[in-house]
């Protein structure tokens, strides 16, 4: 059997350089149980030779690490956010893998010392705007896993957001995905209630557009079933208001 080391390096491109980097070799080292001395010779070997394009892992490795500073914004660990975590990446990565990376996410839980904002950074440095997007939608799903996304929590995700240099346009519209009231479906689509018909047509191609599947189809085909959620959330904001216009 591959090391876990291997195997994490398999999936990895730029992670392995900077903070995110220095923090998955802080805890091979010394907080993760069962690793040998190969296994951090290993790790320091990959990190050596690190890409500078996204690869699924990286995205992996960031949906973690970003993870692990909403579920701990509000001051408590909710049992039904890491059981989120836990079933999310069973869903895209299947069991096997969902298993290594939640052993790799509770060393991530323990540590005190990392940055949002080094890490933030790192990742928007790094990754598509598209890919970028798709991370915040996926923070805004395990905020609400509890039911509610406590102020705490929402601070947290628009520090992440502003550090990703996501706007407030397309972060109101991320958000909108998540709250059912009269004004979410403009919301989601970036215009007020005022836009003429023709305004709300444009919106919609410039959103389908932005959010198409096809922009983080270099993450792998697991990515992909999360990014046409959030698209037919777009296509359903945009069938909304035309019934609601008569169109």
């Amino acid at each position: 059997m591959a090391s876990f080391t291997k195997w994490l390096g398999a999936g990895l491109g730029w992670s392995f350089g900077g903070p995110i980097g220095a923090l998955l070799g802080y805890m091979i080292g010394n907080v993760i149980d069962g690793f040998t001395k190969k296994d951090l010779q290993d790790f320091q070997q990959q990190a050596n030779h690190h890409s500078k394009t996204t690869h699924s892992g990286d995205f992996e490795i960031s949906l973690l690490v970003l993870s692990s500073f909403v579920i701990k914004a509000d001051g408590k660990i909710d049992p039904r956010e890491l059981d989120f975590v836990r079933a999310y990446f069973v869903k895209m990565y299947g069991k096997d893998r969902a298993n290594h990376a939640f052993r790799l996410f509770k060393g991530i839980m323990q540590n005190k010392d990392i940055s949002v904002r080094q890490i933030s950074l790192q990742i928007r440095q790094q990754m598509q705007h598209a890919s970028r997007l798709q991370l915040m939608h996926y923070l805004f799903a395990l905020a609400k896993a509890d039911e509610v996304v406590t102020p705490d929590e929402l601070h947290m995700l628009q520090k992440i957001a502003g550090y990703l240099n996501i706007n407030s346009y397309d972060f109101d519209s991320i958000k909108a995905m998540f709250y059912n009231d009269s004004e979410s479906a403009y919301k989601i689509l970036e215009i007020e209630k005022t836009a003429t018909n023709k305004e709300l047509k444009t919106a919609y191609r410039k959103m389908v557009k932005k959010h198409h599947p096809d922009k983080v189809k270099h993450l792998g085909v697991e990515h992909l079933k999360g990014a046409e959620e959030k698209f037919l959330k777009i296509q359903e904001a945009y069938e909304q208001i035309k019934k609601e216009r008569g169109l």
